[in-house]
């Protein structure tokens, strides 16, 4: 009787999981994969968005520090580069205003400096967002300083 009792326990011990148990396994996962990575996904979004306005603001602010040494603010053509490069004939430039290089948006797209500004500012600040159009909405919105 012990030998039958072992050589039941040794079975049982080597017996794995049915395919069943598997598929079931994979589907609660799969399950709990779609209910969680939708809303992982949507918080990347809103991430970047935060992103993009703190740095929006932090060029905002290298702007109007440039405007209290020179007196202005860069035109268009000299553009965001002029908050680490000195403007040729600009005496007064004590920049540079950004430690480093003017960062792009967080989706990869250059910032659009615009001077003098359509929203009733001395300049625009834009992020087209996600696509890089005007437009949009959600992650594909246009952030800008106004």
């Amino acid at each position: 009787m012990r030998a039958c009792m072992r050589k039941a326990a040794k079975t049982a011990k080597q017996r794995g999981f049915t395919l069943l148990e598997l598929l079931v396994v994979m589907v609660i996962i799969g399950l709990l994969a779609g209910f969680v990575a939708p809303r992982y996904f949507s918080q990347v979004g809103k991430s970047r968005i935060k992103a993009a306005r703190a740095q929006i603001d932090s060029l905002d602010k290298a702007l109007e520090q440039f405007r209290i040494d020179v007196g202005r603010l860069p035109t268009t053509e000299e553009g965001l580069v002029a908050l680490n490069t000195a403007p040729p004939g600009m005496t007064s430039w004590e920049g540079p205003y950004l430690k480093k290089s003017v960062p792009v948006d967080p989706w990869g797209h250059p910032y659009i400096y615009v001077q003098p500004g359509a929203h009733q500012n001395d300049f625009d600040l834009v992020s087209y967002g996600r696509d890089g159009q005007p437009g949009g909405s959600g992650e594909d919105a246009d952030l800008g300083n106004w």
